[in-house]
């Protein structure tokens, strides 16, 4: 059994760093801030840092502990990211100047197009399939600096689709519930297909193959279940509001 890879190191010294200035942050907003999300931030990169240095990575060639850490980097970090509101935090403490600033680059066409829910989620997969159908996922167990990398993209990637669907963040451009809704439908399938093709043709050279193909259909499920009941609730606090507004004095 090999050791964590030095690249866990690293990462979990930036989550270190990144949830120390979250925290500072809220320190300095002198308006109320929801313990709730702090705790998310916390969690986010707690599970980043468990992933990369813990148990789980210690067994480089173990399809299932692997799987159980990329559930932990690719999806359950991202979703407790996006519900801290980490931009949300940030325009609120900024002064006025820098606020205009980081505003006006939210209003990019790049930061517009990164930030569409179907761009986002077909970045997700894409890199996704890339790295189990493909010898990369091979490479990565065996090169520090391309696992760096790696889970770079997989946190990156996971975090930017799953803000894009939720869309709790002011951004300027934001998609309707339904086009998050089919955006979430389709990684979600996408997702299971992938599962589904690595336990009937795993990756050569891997133990748990069979085991790891499960845990990535069921947990991916339950964080995909996990998210679309978030936005439903989004849906129906919206149309309550609508009936609210609409209902005469």
């Amino acid at each position: 059994m090999a050791g964590p890879h030095p690249a866990g190191t690293v990462i979990a010294l930036a989550a270190g760093a990144a949830a120390v200035l979250y925290l500072v942050a809220v320190t300095v907003d002198r308006r109320p801030w929801p313990v709730a999300r702090t705790a998310c931030w916390l969690l986010g990169w707690g599970c980043l840092a468990g992933a990369l240095t813990g148990p789980l990575a210690a067994s480089h060639m173990d399809l299932h502990a692997h799987m159980a850490g990329h559930l932990l980097l690719g999806m359950v970090a991202p979703l407790a990211l996006a519900l801290a509101r980490p931009v949300t935090l940030l325009l609120r403490v900024l002064p006025v100047g820098a606020v205009r600033r980081v505003s006006r680059v939210l209003r990019t066409g790049p930061v517009h197009v990164l930030t569409d829910p179907f761009v986002a989620t077909g970045l997700n997969v894409a890199g996704t399939w890339l790295l189990y159908r493909t010898g990369l996922l091979m490479a990565a167990a065996h090169s520090p600096g391309l696992h760096l990398l790696v889970s770079v993209h997989v946190l990156l990637t996971g975090w930017l689709a799953t803000a894009a669907v939720l869309a709790l963040e002011p951004l300027p451009h934001r998609r309707g519930v339904v086009a998050r809704a089919v955006a979430l439908a389709a990684g979600m399938a996408a997702h299971d297909v992938l599962a589904k093709s690595l336990y009937a043709a795993p990756p050569t050279g891997f133990s748990g193959a069979a085991a790891g193909a499960q845990l990535m259909y069921n947990g991916g499920t339950v964080v995909h279940l996990a998210v679309a009941a978030l936005l439903w609730r989004q849906w129906y606090v919206s149309r309550g509001a609508v009936r609210a507004a609409t209902v005469p004095a």
